[in-house]
């Protein structure tokens, strides 16, 4: 495959279906919307330039006929002029939000000159990197295109390198899927979305093994590596055997223990169940990777996949009033036992680890805040040594090893406990964070890769790197939507794909984004009564906010409005585990 072709391949994006999405690891359940923000125009790709069009049709349907990459976009080539300039259709790949407009440019010629120039304008979401991966950057977009009148018909003699698609067509046309890489301290697989094509199938998983094969997107760059090293290939095209397992036989990936082994199965077979590949027979130099396995399936490996959801018998808490609750279900029940939910300290967020074994609880202390960090369910507490005079609430990484919280909106702090020994307290490299703003709120995601945070009342994303000697650190920032969210209040985890935000605005109380910014959804607000203060989120739990009334839960399905579980406590935090 030529470079041209494979940037092609990889130059448009999946039909969002909002929360249900591929098949994940572990599953997550939908949450009922009102709308998809920016649904533009969809339906069809015209099949051609239609007779007698005029220039703002002609262009206007030039963009959605982009919608396909087929031999290099051969539809959209069908509105060129036989003599236009050659266009680079590989250069880029802009993604518009589905609303644009087709207008006469500023100093067009005259059309009955047979020449003029139409302008495509409209709000861009962001780009599809050439490895095909989607980079956020929503902004006012506009391109002149110029036209010409041949044989009596209009056609594009001139079209700026790259791409322009509004983002209704991709929903229509591509998928997403998710590559695995490997976080390097767990050794667990973690997840990096890209976007292929969805027709045709049969092209999906040697496209999705040449995204596995380029590496890390630059989202998880120093976050995430991979078990392939750079010089890794496939020894001939991935083809499926006559029992119907697609065989993948890989070269150059140097020697691998078996664990490493183990965790190169997992990308592979993850990656792969992305694009309905239901069993792998997965080679090296013609010989199984695994000794006595030479078939594999997503749930051989699903045990590798980093990404930990509190199970259903670890109950989240509520603070309200000073205390701790336990959440029983989504309601919460009688104060936690114990100091932080007897009244002995003035409480104002908490959260326990995913297996309930351990809290974290920050608590006023006149006007200072302190950090306490002991046994979960109301067991002993101890102050950790940390000072501020504002302290977010806390947030665990997965193995319930390190807690953090951000001082004053400038420091990130991280509590490590070990069980070996007092708390030790350490520090976030997060420069390029702080340097945006306060931090107002910050969540690590529940495979430990990521944290979102608001900052300055907008809504971020970035990779969490850890070098070999300990150093943490936030990189690859990235703003999500901030044209569709305006002013954000505080944010938390949905899935490691997906985030949940409350704002300040009334057209979009609580809004639900994708975790690269390609997609935005409006839920339901139905009963709340803002300013919201405080949201709770988890995979297969409802979601919870606060407003001036107290807290409210929402399960999505057939649930018709928000419902309310703690009235007269507009102070309360929620937090589920992790």
């Amino acid at each position: 495959m030529t470079h041209r072709r494979f940037c092609s391949a990889l130059a448009l994006i999946l039909a969002l279906t909002g929360l249900a999405g591929c098949a994940s690891v572990p599953e997550s359940s939908p949450v009922q919307v009102l709308r998809e923000v920016s649904d533009g125009e969809g339906g069809t790709l015209p099949a051609g330039p239609v007779e007698g069009s005029n220039p703002l049709d002609l262009v206007r349907d030039f963009v959605f006929a982009s919608g396909s990459s087929a031999a290099e976009h051969g539809l959209a080539r069908r509105f060129l002029a036989p003599d236009a300039v050659e266009w680079d259709d590989a250069a880029s790949l802009t993604i518009l939000d589905g609303q644009f407009d087709t207008v006469p440019a500023a100093g067009a010629q005259d059309p009955n000159s047979g020449v003029t120039t139409i302008r495509i304008r409209g709000t861009a979401v962001g780009r599809l990197s050439s490895s095909g991966a989607f980079e956020p950057e929503q902004a006012t977009f506009q391109q002149d295109v110029t036209v010409v009148r041949r044989n009596g018909q209009w056609r594009i003699s001139n079209v700026p390198a790259g791409v322009v698609v509004p983002l209704s067509i991709f929903r229509d046309n591509y998928r997403q899927v998710r590559t695995w890489f490997v976080d390097p301290v767990r050794r667990l697989a973690v997840a990096d979305l890209r976007y292929v094509p969805s027709v045709p199938a049969r092209a999906q998983p040697a496209r999705a093994l040449e995204l596995l094969l380029a590496g890390p997107s630059e989202a998880l760059l120093d976050a995430a590596v991979s078990q392939l090293p750079p010089g890794a290939q496939l020894r001939s095209n991935a083809a499926v055997g006559s029992d119907g397992a697609l065989i993948v036989d890989l070269t150059g990936v140097g020697d691998l223990d078996e664990p490493a082994r183990q965790l190169l199965a997992a990308q592979v077979v993850l990656t792969l169940s992305e694009v309905n590949v239901a069993r792998v027979r997965l080679l090296v130099d013609g010989e199984p990777l695994l000794s006595g396995t030479p078939e594999l399936t997503r749930e051989d490996v699903a045990a590798l996949s980093a990404e930990v959801q509190p199970g259903a018998d670890v109950p989240g808490v509520v603070v309200a009033g000073g205390r701790v609750r336990q959440l029983d279900g989504p309601q919460p029940s009688a104060p936690l036992p114990g100091p932080v939910g007897n009244g002995a300290y003035d409480v104002e967020s908490a959260a326990t680890t995913g297996d309930g074994q351990r809290l974290a609880a920050v608590v006023r202390m006149g006007g200072r805040r302190a950090l306490l960090v002991g046994g979960g369910a109301g067991g002993a507490v101890s102050p950790v040594s940390l000072d501020a005079a504002t302290m977010t609430r806390p947030s665990w990484t997965p193995t319930g090893g390190e807690v953090w919280t951000v001082l004053d909106g400038a420091v990130v702090a991280r509590v490590l406990v070990d069980g070996t020994g007092p708390a030790r307290t350490g520090q976030v490299n997060a420069d390029q964070l702080t340097a945006l703003g306060p931090i107002r709120d910050l969540r690590l995601s529940r495979d430990g890769m990521r944290v979102v945070a608001v900052v300055g009342g907008a809504l971020y994303t970035a990779a969490v790197a850890r070098s070999i000697d300990g150093e943490v650190a936030i990189r690859n920032i990235h703003r999500l939507r901030p044209d569709d969210l305006g002013e954000v209040v505080a944010a938390d985890w949905r899935s490691a794909e997906s985030i949940v935000a409350i704002t300040r605005g009334t057209d979009m109380l609580v809004g639900q984004v994708s975790v690269d910014g390609l997609s935005v959804q409006q839920v339901l607000g139905n009963n709340l009564t803002p300013p919201l203060t405080a949201i709770a989120a988890a995979a297969n739990r409802p979601l919870l906010v606060t407003d001036q009334t107290g807290v409210w839960s929402f399960a999505g399905g057939d649930q018709a409005a928000w419902r309310q579980v703690l009235g007269g406590a507009p102070d309360a935090v929620p937090l589920y585990p992790g």
